[in-house]
């Protein structure tokens, strides 16, 4: 009823898979996801607290995937033991690069909060901010949602993404970045910061500043009123009159904050290539 095992023969091969394949693959897939997770550890909006490790992590290896498909990604074995160590740490360094020139512009619009909370008497209303870990100002927190809702609007996300993206083409995995450029486009940002910062509180700090003189003359005049029960409400009230009639103005400015950004990166990114 049995047939011996020398006549037994085999009807065909199986599917299998190669694990030297397999493997190649997924140290490709590694390569390919370094640059783009560390830019998600850092930066604004994708690196926040309130996004889960999970979701980033996910997103990370989808563009992954996108890398390996459109980008021509080099195998492991071209490059040696302590070579590959370099290559890790490079592409690290990149995606934290990135991820710190778009932090700075936007800290831009948290600088700006501050100011003017101290300025109009709002130092005092803050609150635990979950990226940074320190107390930050009301008013600083309402710019930054601001700011992030304008750069979702205009799908600025979406842009940087593209940036990232492109970055393997003319920066490919295991070239050697120009650093010197990297650390002129974070002074330059650095700068930036604070000139946009300026730009969008001076106008309000000024208008605070004349009603504060305007109090004080009056305070002046007239001793019996106590400054923090006529002063302090007149400028609470003021402040909140004076931002909701700049939103229009500062939603410009931190619209074009994000536009730079978006440039500035780009810009760094390309001449990070030329090392």
């Amino acid at each position: 009823m049995f047939l011996p095992l020398t006549e037994l023969q085999p009807m065909g091969g199986l599917p299998g898979l190669d694990l030297n394949a397999v493997m190649g693959v997924m140290a490709k897939f590694m390569l390919a996801s370094v640059r783009i997770g560390a830019f998600f550890v850092v930066a604004p909006i994708f690196g926040s607290a309130t996004i889960p490790v999970q979701v980033r992590v996910v997103m990370a290896a989808m563009l992954a995937i996108m890398v390996l498909a459109y980008t021509d990604v080099p195998a492991i074995e071209s490059f040696g033991e302590l070579r590959i160590i370099g290559v890790l740490i490079t592409e690290l360094l990149i995606g934290i690069a990135a991820g710190m020139i778009l932090s700075i512009w936007f800290s831009a619009a948290v600088l700006a909060g501050e100011k003017i909370a101290t300025s109009a008497g709002l130092g005092y209303a803050a609150q635990i901010d979950p990226n940074s870990g320190g107390q930050t100002p009301v008013v600083s927190q309402m710019l930054s949602m601001f700011m992030i809702i304008l750069f979702l609007g205009m799908n600025g996300h979406l842009v940087v993404l593209r940036t990232m993206l492109e970055s393997y083409s003319y920066l490919p995995i295991g070239a050697m970045p120009a650093w010197g450029a990297f650390i002129k486009g974070g002074i330059g940002a650095a700068s930036s910061m604070f000139l946009a910062a300026a730009i969008i509180m001076l106008p309000i700090a000024i208008i605070m500043l004349l009603i504060n003189l305007a109090v004080g003359v009056i305070t002046r005049s007239a001793p019996q009123l106590n400054l923090f029960s006529f002063a302090f409400p007149i400028s609470l009230l003021a402040i909140f009159i004076i931002l909701y009639l700049s939103v229009d103005a500062m939603s410009k400015a931190l619209k074009d904050l994000g536009i730079s950004a978006m440039e500035n990166l780009h810009l760094v990114m390309e001449a990070m290539s030329h090392g």
